[in-house]
């Protein structure tokens, strides 16, 4: 994907929390250009940064769509860093609220943007857990632990995420009162 020469602009921010927010914004903006649906929760104190809603058409003869993963919402938390070590290795601490490491079932995925070098990792919960709280990327490396989930995008694309359904029922149970 091409992407414009001022994308490198988060390496100038001079607080985290500032590169981390205009992180989050390019992740959001890459999502949606790959034509995924994307929302942000409200206010700072969610357990993740991005629910993605993506609407892949499935293989099908007809000419009436038919989508996969319709209202699945995907938690996505997007990571970054400029922090660069050892020669080419990158290395950033994945760390969730009060710096404790992630809980099942809060996140699906880790979106992890290395700024100097505009790359994206995508990796699902279940590869980093619950036992690592510091990543290192090496990416010129053939070694590299995570080389599978670099610029993965059809991950967020192709995963059945969560799913919110709602209902009504039009009559409500006998034991709750009724107002009026």
């Amino acid at each position: 994907m091409w992407r414009k020469a001022n994308r490198l602009a988060g390496a100038l921010l001079k607080h985290c929390k500032e590169r981390g927010e205009w992180a989050e914004l390019y992740f959001m903006m890459m999502a949606a250009g790959l034509g995924m649906k994307v929302s942000k929760p409200f206010g700072d104190s969610g357990r993740y940064d991005v629910g993605v809603e993506s609407h892949i058409p499935q293989n099908h003869a007809r000419e009436n769509h038919v989508y996969q993963n319709q209202g699945r919402v995907l938690r996505v938390q997007v990571k970054s860093t400029i922090y660069k070590r050892r020669g080419d290795c990158y290395s950033l601490n994945v760390m969730g609220p009060q710096r404790k490491k992630y809980q099942p079932g809060t996140v699906d995925f880790f979106a992890v943007l290395l700024i100097p070098i505009d790359d994206w990792y995508i990796i699902p919960f279940e590869v980093m857990g619950r036992k690592n709280s510091t990543l290192h990327f090496t990416p010129a490396s053939k070694r590299q632990k995570y080389a599978p989930y670099r610029e993965a995008w059809h991950l967020l694309q192709a995963n059945p995420g969560l799913t919110i359904q709602a209902s009504c029922d039009e009559q409500p149970p006998e034991d709750i009162p009724q107002s009026g």
